[in-house]
């Protein structure tokens, strides 16, 4: 259990990465609920030592979530039984490539609500997993915490 100065550290970097996704929301003039980071920014920020707060689990499952996604609304169309297939399959290849990142699962609901375009991986996904992984990397680091304990 992380101590208590550990875990206000922790809370203010989680606190500050969420006004960061907001800004960029707003910057980018999209509408926040089509940022799927909030809860990946709680366990990378708030949990750094559990397994699904690595790296390649941040990554991967995200990249995953936005894949099965896009594929699954391309093949069958926008609707949300759609985005629970695309949930289950990229469940099933979170596991298969051990990327398994819970928070990642609301992609499938965001593209199918929204319609989104296979852009979608590049921006928000790929462009937002970059700046959260920096940002909890330095954050982390200049708290003193080693995060990611292992870059894979």
């Amino acid at each position: 259990m992380p101590g208590t100065t550990s875990i206000l550290l922790r809370a203010v970097g989680g606190a500050l990465a969420i006004l960061v996704m907001e800004w960029l929301a707003r910057t980018a003039q999209a509408p926040l609920m089509t940022f799927p980071f909030a809860t990946s920014i709680v366990l990378v920020m708030g949990s750094p030592e559990a397994p699904p707060a690595r790296l390649r689990c941040l990554v991967g499952g995200h990249v995953i979530c936005a894949a099965c996604g896009i594929l699954c609304t391309l093949l069958l169309g926008f609707d949300l039984w759609v985005a629970a297939v695309a949930i289950g399959s990229a469940i099933a290849l979170m596991h298969a490539f051990d990327a398994f990142h819970p928070p990642a699962g609301i992609s499938p609901v965001i593209i199918a609500s929204t319609h989104a375009t296979p852009l979608f991986i590049l921006s928000p996904v790929l462009a937002g997993v970059a700046i959260l992984a920096t940002y909890a990397f330095l954050f982390h680091r200049a708290t003193g915490e080693n995060w990611p304990k292992d870059w894979l």
